[in-house]
């Protein structure tokens, strides 16, 4: 590519294709604007382009152009073939199959019209038009990935972290993504930090696959790019830079306390006991040292006032009695027989921690924005190194400075430039060695 800041030399391909006509017209001349978005706490990704529409032929022997809006037309649903590449000297090309979702914002003039489309994978409007009725037993990883092969019938790859714990579970007429989403919360992984203490798994789409990972596996992983920010023009070796960065949350203390992060008690009902217990969690107990952590430091940064006493009541209902594990009536009674008084989800255990996990993961959240990067997907961690604020040459900021999880990202390619936007996350403080 001869100028990598412009815009068409970004966008290879952008083919939209009419189901029901079969016309195709490639659209990537009359973008201004494109942003693709993905996120660990979204189920899906998306896309949005600011498109001006001057007309197109539909075959050679118009002698005059009609809009696409309404000469393709767009209607929703049509097919969208998308290649499109950062501006790096070796450039990721991101390959995608969409689908128009919507078309807003039209503003007409006498020989253009301006409109945005947003567009969306298959699996999103397949989700609407599915529902899981079934009874599932067995692993939780191994389930979601029938809810998600049987159910949306993506063709994507699937990347899941294998889970600890058994579950029986009913779909009860929910959709899919609903359901899987559900089951990320009950779900223990195999393989990480400790089983009473790891809970807590995420579903969400990137551009190459669907993944449901548990938050320790996304803390283990190694650092994907390494970033810094400077003022000056130098470059640290084996460093990229950040173009701007803010920091959008540094401990919100309140909040954290709110949502019962350090301490919290859970009353649980037992009906079929007529009885009820009693118990309290809290970071220092049933967290520190049991969870992997992208800090080094633990999550005992708060002061002991603040931290130590409860500042969350939750109630919770004990499933005893309701769907014993077995295939047949027979041995569902057999297997209830040999533990009546246990509950078939152990909520004790996992609920509540997984709450404290999620919570905890969102402490600290950062904005940067860098040079356009398609290789970086939501989930990865990336390393960031903060300047040290004093007189003279500024050092690294060990506290702030270390690894991060990509909550969420945003490709964006203009007329000027193509850059991408990060929300990065962590839950403590200190950089590791």
């Amino acid at each position: 590519m001869e100028n990598k800041d412009v815009l068409s030399g970004n966008i290879e391909k952008f083919l939209i294709t009419n189901f029901k006509t079969k016309a195709s017209i490639d659209i990537s001349a009359g973008i201004t604007d494109l942003r693709y978005y993905e996120n660990i706490l979204s189920n899906t990704i998306t896309l949005s382009v600011v498109f001006t529409d001057t007309g197109y032929k539909q075959d050679s022997n118009d002698k005059e152009s009609i809009s696409v809006l309404d000469g393709l037309p767009l209607r929703g649903g049509e097919e969208v073939d998308i290649v499109i590449e950062d501006a790096k000297d070796n450039p990721t090309k991101l390959k995608l199959k969409l689908y128009v979702n919507r078309v807003k914002n039209v503003n007409s003039k006498t020989n253009t019209e301006t409109y945005i489309i947003d567009f969306c994978s298959a699996e999103t409007l397949a989700n609407e038009q599915s529902r899981v009725v079934e009874r599932y037993s067995g692993k939780i990883s191994e389930n979601v990935k029938t809810i998600l092969t049987d159910k949306l019938k993506t063709n994507k790859n699937i990347i899941l972290d294998d889970t600890l714990v058994d579950y029986e579970f009913i779909g009860n007429d929910r959709k899919p993504l609903h359901v899987c989403t559900w089951l990320a919360s009950r779900s223990v992984p195999s393989g990480y930090g400790k089983k009473n203490a790891s809970a807590g798994y995420f579903l969400y789409e990137t551009s190459n696959a669907f993944n449901f990972r548990s938050i320790d596996a996304l803390m283990s992983q190694k650092p994907k790019n390494q970033y810094v920010y400077s003022d000056t023009a130098e470059k640290k070796d084996g460093f990229e830079k950040v173009l701007s960065y803010g920091i959008d949350r540094n401990i919100d203390l309140q909040e954290q306390l709110i949502l019962g992060s350090y301490s919290n008690r859970s009353i649980f009902f037992d009906f079929y006991a007529m009885d009820y217990e009693v118990r309290n969690y809290s970071v220092d107990e049933d967290q520190n040292g049991k969870v992997i952590n992208l800090g080094k430091d633990e999550n005992n940064h708060v002061a002991d006032q603040f931290r130590q006493p409860i500042s969350r009541l939750m109630s919770h209902i004990l499933d005893v009695g309701t769907l014993p594990p077995g295939k047949t009536p027979i041995s569902q009674l057999k297997n209830w027989k040999t533990s009546p008084l246990n509950p078939t989800y152990d909520v004790k255990t996992t609920m509540v921690q997984s709450i404290m996990r999620y919570n905890q993961m969102f402490s600290i959240k950062i904005n940067i924005v860098v040079s356009g990067d398609f290789g970086l997907n939501a989930g990865d961690v990336v390393y960031f190194e903060f300047p040290q604020v004093k007189v003279g040459d500024p050092d690294v900021d060990v506290l702030s400075s270390g690894k991060y999880v990509i909550s969420s990202l945003c490709h964006r390619i203009t007329s000027a430039d193509t850059f991408t936007s990060m929300t990065l996350v962590r839950d403590t403080f200190r950089k590791q060695k």
